[in-house]
């Protein structure tokens, strides 16, 4: 368990400025987009406005940084020998000006810090790396996208000479590091690529998080921000999840992609592979019809568990044009074919549109569907699943999918 130690920031003005590869990059001020947390009668709340851009959350004081973990210790179950605090925020934590203050304060509680999201643009001294570690931090996540320092000043916009990478060498060295890279089609993938992971295995790192880079609007770029570099195309999934594959079997740490896959764990989806099928007994039976309206990912992988669960007559499973269930607005909403729809329309639950515009939206051609929002998450992504066993997997991946048959069954049209 890890209680979150929020210290706030905002991406590009809190991090010593954008990636060139970062997804909030050209965010755009537009309408609304709409989210289950808008009241009944709006479109609108600060959740899918200003909070799913983040641009108004500011670094927060020391002190109420420390005071939200103490309360949190003081309601949870302090003797829980896996408790950690996670150290992070929306910009940069390492440019975090009271950085090094809030670790100290956290250090009184006597539990292990994990470092959380860090390029490493705010140590610009290597030094900061040994003082942290003395403090207690013993994970770190850290966004490297390659360890060539010319590379990392081009692209992540490092200016500290190279003493990012000496605190990275020195936390692979005595912490638990995951590091991460956004692979940018030409630039570091690749000989690059292999280059980096070989240095990272030579100083000990533990996990590497391979993430797609995006740059169009099904890929997730739905804040007007498409494309964030011109004339580069990402890699496919199947492209992407070849790279994943191929780094795990040529390397000793540990390896996930996002959107797409850990080979140690089969997510995303665990359940729809075959060897995992006799798990799926466990289900509750389908009782009800109904279309689960999901994002193009997710989508086979769901029809294939409706298969094996021999529900396929009363379910059916539509894809948006989405990489991403979470990222589905109402635009991709009206991009569906309304004659594929049954009565009963589930959609992801964390679905960024309104729940009256969904229901208008996928009742426009005159039949009055129940618009209901499925579980909020069916599998775990790359970042998550790297940190869980299979059966944590599998648990969570079953949980989710009866929720989602049970939610089927409640709302989908009773068939005999």
């Amino acid at each position: 368990m890890q209680i979150i130690a929020d210290v706030g920031g905002i991406p590009g003005k809190d991090c010593k400025g954008f990636c060139k590869y970062c997804y909030f990059r050209k965010v755009k001020e537009q309408d609304p987009l709409g989210c289950r947390y808008c009241t009944p009668g709006t479109v609108g709340c600060e959740s899918c406005t200003t909070g799913i851009r983040e641009v108004k959350n500011e670094f927060i004081h020391p002190f109420m940084v420390v005071g939200s973990v103490q309360n949190s210790l003081m309601m949870g179950d302090i003797t829980d020998k896996n408790l950690k605090v996670n150290i992070s925020g929306g910009g940069d934590v390492s440019c975090y000006p009271h950085l090094m203050e809030v670790a100290g304060a956290l250090n009184q509680f006597n539990l292990p810090m994990h470092l959380g999201y860090t390029s490493g643009k705010g140590i610009e001294n290597s030094k900061m790396a040994e003082e942290l570690i003395s403090l207690g931090v013993d994970e770190v996540t850290f966004t490297v996208f390659s360890t060539d320092q010319k590379m990392r000043e081009e692209w992540v916009g490092d200016t500290t000479k190279g003493e990012s990478l000496k605190a990275l060498k020195l936390f692979c060295e005595s912490t638990e590091v995951h590091a991460a890279s956004v692979i940018v089609p030409g630039v570091n993938d690749g000989e690059k690529l292999y280059e980096t992971c070989s240095t990272l295995e030579d100083w000990g790192a533990k996990a590497f998080i391979l993430m797609r880079f995006a740059n169009f609007r099904n890929q997730g770029l739905i804040l007007g921000n498409e494309p964030i570099l011109e004339g580069i195309t990402p890699h496919s999934l199947e492209e992407f999840e070849t790279l994943v594959h191929n780094i795990n079997k040529d390397f000793n740490f540990r390896v996930t992609g996002t959107p797409l896959c850990d080979p140690e764990n089969d997510t995303p989806f665990a359940i729809s592979k075959e060897k995992n099928s006799k798990y799926l007994d466990i289900l509750t039976d389908v009782t009800s019809e109904a279309t689960i309206l999901t994002s193009s990912i997710a989508a086979p992988f769901i029809e294939k568990i409706i298969k094996r669960i021999d529900a396929d007559d009363l379910v059916n499973v539509v894809a948006v044009d989405q990489d991403i269930g979470c990222l589905i607005t109402q635009r991709d909403l009206k991009e569906v074919d309304l004659k594929d729809l049954k009565e009963t329309v589930l959609i992801p639950g964390r679905a960024l549109v309104h729940d009256k515009m969904a229901h208008d939206i996928l009742s426009s051609d005159g039949i009055d569907r129940i618009v209901a929002r499925g579980p909020d998450k069916l599998s775990v992504d790359g970042e998550m699943s790297g940190t869980l066993s299979r059966e944590d997997v599998l648990k969570k991946e079953l949980i989710a999918f009866e929720d989602l048959l049970e939610a089927i069954n409640f709302f989908g049209v009773r068939k005999k």
